[in-house]
């Protein structure tokens, strides 16, 4: 369970990794279908308060972040760390498999946690406040783990911006977990701590997950089309607008709250200027792909990472609308939101994800990775089931703001909302069902040798 003396990395943790990732996201999947029934009546354990609604929520929100979306990327980052910068990361044997078993201890407490009914008042903060302090030591960990090769390799000269990424997102990350699980839980209560609440909510997003998600990308997507991104001073303008923009965003989801219009004036601001620096990063890859866009008829890991590329965008510029004081009067606390926060987490970074791993799986086994007829339909399946779902919630938004502020009874907005939440089910279905394919294509591309692209990366 060491390391290949080849390349510094350490197959087992990468699989453990992949592994973990999967199991967590099925877990996920069926604890948001659980919850969707409650809105049509149709949840099967109305009288068990371990599985209420609520919990069952917190459950599918947090085992996304911390059980799929970390493993996910730690995966990822095991993998291309060793390989771009030369380094071996810290302690792979001892320190990795510490990681590994911690995180997932971690996990499960919280789930345990949040079921059992001590969940924290803060949104996105739910982690119960006795599995605080162990992630806020495995972040720590981690930022020694992948940042020591990152330092090693960035002694030798300039850095690629794969590492940029990388290394920003492992040492904001603590801090804001800290900002954001302690500082309105126990110093600043009120509407001053709601401020911070909404800034811990982007910056979770924002400095942990987009930094490592498109540091992930910029390894991958030059690896898997076999060239060079178009731009360097590119993806540094990308970096850098992240850096200096999006912790300033927070307040945005508190617009039209008692906290001080120059704060919401702010974030307004700096959320739609953000969006100058997405698109220097869309453009960026856009760019790399020209000339090879029939790659992604065969290409099933590319095909996932661009797609979330495409949902990054329409994400992004969603965002950039939403944000504005006149949208908010309408979509405010509507499922508009909830659609706009599955596809930037799901669509995006979830696609991300199931590229990197489309592509991981075999490789740790010496194969190299093809497409399969269940590969194809997990892709479809997923992608229309994602795509519908938002599309169905923001129309659901619209139509429940348009219900508020007629002053209609609540209950009207209600039941008009039915047949939109019956589709969130189907869709949901839909996922799932694709999720079920994904799992059985991982287990095929592992059992067989590819016949298609060749080489060692």
């Amino acid at each position: 369970m060491t390391t290949s003396s080849r390349d510094g990395v350490c197959r087992p943790l990468v699989w453990a990794h992949t592994l973990a990732s999967l199991a967590y996201i099925v877990i996920v999947l069926f604890a948001g279908m659980l919850y969707s029934l409650q809105f049509l009546s149709l949840f099967p354990f109305p009288n068990v308060e371990f599985l209420s609604p609520g919990r069952l929520r917190m459950l599918h929100t947090n085992g996304a972040v911390y059980g799929f979306i970390i493993n996910g990327f730690a995966a990822g980052l095991y993998w291309a760390i060793p390989r771009f910068t030369g380094q071996r990361v810290w302690n792979e044997k001892y320190v990795g498999w510490f990681m590994f078993g911690a995180l997932q201890a971690a996990v499960l407490a919280t789930a345990v946690g949040l079921l059992a009914g001590y969940a924290q008042g803060i949104e996105w903060a739910e982690t119960p406040i006795f599995v605080d302090p162990f992630i806020v030591v495995w972040l720590i960990v981690a930022l020694f783990q992948f940042g020591i090769p990152i330092y090693r390799y960035g002694k030798s000269g300039p850095m690629y911006v794969a590492a940029w990424y990388m290394v920003a997102g492992c040492v904001w990350v603590p801090m804001v977990y800290v900002m954001g699980n302690y500082i309105p839980q126990f110093f600043v209560p009120g509407i001053a701590g709601a401020a911070i609440t909404g800034t811990w909510i982007h910056d979770a997003v924002g400095l942990f997950v987009t930094p490592i998600g498109w540091g992930l990308m910029y390894y991958f997507v030059p690896i898997l089309l076999r060239k060079p991104v178009w731009g360097h001073s590119m993806s540094l303008l990308g970096f850098w607008g992240l850096a200096f923009f999006y912790p300033l965003q927070g307040v945005h989801h508190f617009l039209w709250s008692p906290i001080p219009m120059y704060a919401q004036y702010a974030a307004v601001i700096s959320t739609v200027v953000l969006e100058l620096a997405v698109v220097t990063v869309i453009v960026n890859f856009v760019l790399t792909l020209r000339g090879q866009f029939g790659q992604l008829a065969n290409d099933l890991p590319l095909r996932w990472i661009y797609t979330g590329i495409l949902n990054y965008a329409i994400t992004c510029f969603q965002c950039a609308i939403q944000v504005l004081l006149t949208s908010q009067k309408i979509i405010h606390f509507t499922d508009w939101v909830v659609g706009h926060a599955h596809l930037i987490m799901f669509g995006t970074f979830g696609f991300w994800i199931f590229g990197i791993l489309s592509y991981l799986s075999p490789k740790v086994k010496g194969l190299e990775p093809r497409s399969t007829r269940a590969g194809e339909w997990a892709y479809w399946l997923i992608t229309i089931g994602t795509i519908l779902m938002w599309f169905d919630l923001l129309i659901a938004g619209v139509v429940q703001g348009v219900s508020w502020m007629s002053l209609a009874p609540w209950m009207e907005s209600v039941r008009v909302s039915v047949p939109f939440w019956a589709i969130r089910t189907a869709t949901g279905t839909m996922i799932i069902a694709g999720m079920i394919m994904y799992l059985v294509h991982i287990a095929e591309s592992r059992r067989a040798p590819s016949a298609g692209r060749a080489g060692s990366a």
